[in-house]
């Protein structure tokens, strides 16, 4: 597990810290998840206006849609669909002990 990072902040993978899998093998820890989150959806945050445009690192499509670029490694960009998938599939894992943002 030690050798998996997360993409957007480079963290490691450990117990503590689940970790969902996109497309060839990215990354995005719960953590990151939270932050995206917390800024795409709950506060309508856009990092794509006023950027170079980047295709999504967790599907690697490049969408029309708010994305969340990572403050840490601006390469790293994550767009709503996969902020709500990767959101949806830590909350149905009881071992992530993650919960969905309410704020």
């Amino acid at each position: 597990m030690s050798d998996v990072l997360c993409d957007f902040c480079h963290s490691t993978w450990t117990d503590d810290r689940s970790m969902v899998e996109g497309h060839l093998g990215a990354c995005v820890c719960g953590t990151c998840v939270t932050e995206a989150y917390r800024a795409c959806v709950l506060a309508d945050i856009d990092d794509r206006l006023g950027a170079p445009t980047l295709p999504c690192t967790m599907c690697k499509e490049d969408r029309e849609q708010v994305c969340r670029r990572s403050p840490a490694y601006p390469e790293a960009v994550i767009c709503l669909r996969c902020i709500k998938m990767a959101a949806k599939a830590l909350s149905r894992d009881a071992d992530a002990h993650w919960q969905l943002p309410v704020s």
